[in-house]
């Protein structure tokens, strides 16, 4: 059986049990999972491997590309701004980024960026990958070109540049980029092993991810004025893109961010726990009380299923994701089923990360399972 490290309380036997069957299986390769109950790290579990071949270990200290698991600490770093007085969720965009009032922009405001709400959900063609490492000309295409449905009117998830629309607000308001103020504001005074993209020295210990099957979308039976079509090709995002230098070395708060279960529980435990770590406080409640804001609820213009959004957050939407309870908890997950979700109630963190990566976008059978399992041992 495939070595599982680490501590776990006995009352979540089930849980360890479960991810256990999962390595033993190679239904994981390499995984890492907390919980995190009001400081208490109940749940610190890592095992498998890095590479396909089953020749290093996924230890202690492995880190991987998270995918969108990274828009939560993204959101995290532009609330942190509001908290501050410094932003208005309720502000349009171009108080902070002029540039974006072209073409019709002009009423959209922070919060419909922060709810996947503001009609700008893709970059328009022509797109490569290689348009989002070009922070600044990425970004100015994505302020001039037009909404594509009436903002604030639905949700469309913003797949691939939900980092690069509040990253810029960050870096208009803040003066640092994203990246340095994820490193200076948030993970290192929380001492927590997460990065925007990935720095050189650090590539040694990165598992990379193994692309899951296709995404269950036929582009080709939709017409290109489609949203799904314009988001999905706005660029054409591969996988493994995720394992080359030039993604490690991007700016990009909706892709790359890099971490393990520990680092990224830490620093979403901040919402969990009333937005303060250990003495580290980022956020205030009435700022917290924002995420609960209901701005979005119904089928998704992109992904095509229902979902809630709050500000900055997905939340419970039972029809989705029914394992979530319909409580005071917000979440969200990356691309082959990343998870990071924040129980207020319970002042609970439930993190995963791993890198084969499962079918859909929003969680896998694996990530509900642990989910579960932790919810019916607190019962």
């Amino acid at each position: 059986m495939t070595d599982l490290h680490g501590t776990c309380d006995p009352r979540f036997d089930a849980v360890r049990t479960a991810l256990e069957q999962n390595l033993a299986s190679g239904e994981e390769l390499g995984a890492s999972l907390v919980l995190d109950i009001d400081g208490d790290i109940v749940i610190d579990l890592w095992g498998g491997f890095r590479d396909q071949a089953r020749t290093t270990a996924w230890d202690e200290h492995t880190i991987t590309n998270v995918w969108s698991t990274t828009k939560a600490v993204t959101s995290l770093a532009a609330l942190m701004l509001v908290d501050r007085g410094e932003l208005d969720v309720h502000a349009p965009v171009a108080t902070y980024w002029p540039e974006f009032a072209a073409n019709g922009k002009q009423d959209v405001e922070v919060r419909h960026l922060l709810s996947h709400t503001s009609g700008v959900s893709g970059l328009a063609q022509p797109a490569v990958v290689e348009d989002l490492y070009d922070w600044e000309r990425s970004t100015a295409r994505m302020a001039a070109q037009p909404p594509w449905w009436t903002p604030g009117s639905a949700s469309g998830y913003h797949a691939a540049n939900f980092g690069h629309l509040i990253g810029e607000v960050v870096r208009r308001v803040s003066g640092k980029s994203l990246r340095r103020f994820v490193a200076e504001e948030i993970a290192g005074p929380l001492g927590a092993d997460f990065q925007i993209g990935a720095a050189e020295k650090d590539w040694g210990r990165i598992a990379n991810v193994i692309p899951p099957p296709p995404l269950p979308f036929d582009l080709s039976a939709l017409g290109p004025d489609s949203v799904v079509v314009k988001t999905f090709t706005g660029p054409v995002l591969d996988a493994g893109f995720a394992n080359t230098p030039a993604w490690r070395q991007a700016d990009m708060g909706g892709l790359n961010g890099h971490g393990n279960a520990r680092s990224v529980a830490r620093v979403l435990s901040a919402v969990a726990r009333g937005g303060e770590v250990d003495g580290v406080r980022l956020l205030g409640r009435k700022t917290i009380d924002l995420i609960f804001d209901e701005q979005a609820n119904g089928v998704d213009l992109v992904l095509g299923v229902p979902l809630r959004w709050g500000i900055g957050y997905g939340l419970p939407q039972r029809d989705t994701i029914a394992w979530i309870p319909d409580e005071r908890i917000c979440f969200w997950g990356g691309w082959g089923g990343s998870m990071i979700i924040m129980d207020l109630d319970r002042r609970m963190t439930i993190s995963y990360m791993m890198n084969r990566m499962a079918p859909g976008i929003i969680g896998s059978d694996r990530s509900a399972a642990y989910g579960q399992a932790v919810y019916d041992a607190l019962r």
